[in-house]
């Protein structure tokens, strides 16, 4: 299936965008800057969105998803929007019975650790995205130019919270079902796959721009074990978009080891976490893969100085690699100052502004 006529990478709206030119290896007209995590986290008006509203239920609700995606690109004038979501909303689609904890994040009502349990997970139906591409249409009618970068979690991030039932700090018992019961895990794999895959496609086609497949947990693996359990279910992933032609970033914490690897799934450009120079990145992939990051978000809060000087040589560390988006290492954290987002996207784009 090809995009429609009407998809602003077709129409002509976002083709020439400084975002999919520098995804795309080309040069840009200046050069780009978005944030993970900009959707929401630090804004106020984000908190006055949701007040009383639950992070899936908000996920969930067309005209609030695409409220809250458009909030920080009116603010701070990025290059894209972040579809707003979450990692597990295609589970909770799947008859998934999660929510997400305050203060702790997804927590599942029953793992999934046995070859019956897999068994019971359901498929999604075609009707399952209806509420996604109401809230990326109405998200894109907005944005006009400005493209929006569809998301989703990746396979082995979205099964270790199936395995672990919570969040894990060392991911012991996905790892230990990988190699005591590899046939189960490769199951699961597969079903993660299909439906994050679908959640994709569902967003490139009614209208994103570029997606992202985000792993939060990739870096838990060693490269061997990355490779063999979970790059298969992440090249299975992709495979849902790779025929439509929009650019995809995959982006993991913790993973400097993995970066070709992740790039060899089936990804257009690599997203690197705040551990890892551009340059030294730029290296590790041999100068061809277009690259996204890595200001530290811890240093959002330091003096300007201190964050101008590390943008700058975040910006000069990116300046050989075929493209270069700027992003932070990781997502914005919630007590950042708005302001200082806004005053990185002027440096970013040349209004130093000191």
């Amino acid at each position: 299936m090809a995009l429609a006529e009407s998809h602003p990478l077709v129409d002509g709206r976002t083709a020439d965008s400084p975002l999919i030119a520098a995804f795309r290896g080309r040069t840009p007209s200046r050069r780009p800057v978005w944030f993970m995590r900009q959707a929401g986290r630090s804004l106020p008006e984000y908190r006055a969105a949701r007040a009383g509203v639950a992070m899936l239920d908000a996920c969930l609700d067309p005209a609030l998803a695409s409220e809250i995606t458009l909030q920080p690109v009116r603010r701070h004038d990025v290059d894209a929007g972040i579809f707003f979501s979450d990692i597990v909303v295609p589970l909770l689609l799947a008859g998934v019975d999660v929510d997400i904890a305050p203060g702790v994040g997804p927590v599942l009502a029953t793992p999934v650790r046995t070859a019956d349990d897999v068994a019971r997970l359901r498929d999604l139906g075609p009707a399952s995205f209806e509420r996604i591409t109401d809230a990326v249409e109405r998200t894109v009618a907005a944005l006009g130019s400005t493209p929006l970068i569809g998301f989703a979690g990746a396979p082995f991030t979205l099964a270790a919270y199936l395995v672990e039932g919570k969040p894990s700090r060392d991911h012991l018992a996905v790892r230990t079902l990988m190699h005591s019961d590899p046939e189960t895990w490769t199951a699961l794999g597969a079903w993660v796959a299909d439906i994050t895959g679908a959640f994709l496609r569902a967003q490139a086609l009614a209208g994103a721009s570029a997606v992202q497949l985000f792993d939060s947990w990739a870096g838990a693996l060693s490269l061997a074990d990355y490779e063999r359990f979970a790059a298969p279910a992440s090249a299975q992933a992709l495979s849902h978009v790779r025929d439509l032609g929009v650019p995809i970033v995959h982006f993991g914490t913790g993973t400097s080891e993995l970066l070709v690897a992740m790039r060899d799934v089936g990804a257009d450009v690599i997203g690197v976490d705040y551990r890892l120079p551009l340059d030294e990145a730029n290296r590790r992939l041999g100068g061809r893969t277009p690259l996204q990051g890595n200001i530290d978000p811890a240093l959002l809060g330091a003096p300007w100085p201190v964050l101008r000087a590390h943008v700058l040589d975040v910006i000069e560390r990116g300046t050989d690699a075929p493209g270069h988006v700027v992003n932070l290492g990781h997502g914005v954290p919630p007590d950042t100052n708005p302001d200082v987002l806004t005053r990185i996207v002027r440096l970013v784009h040349g209004d130093d502004g000191v």
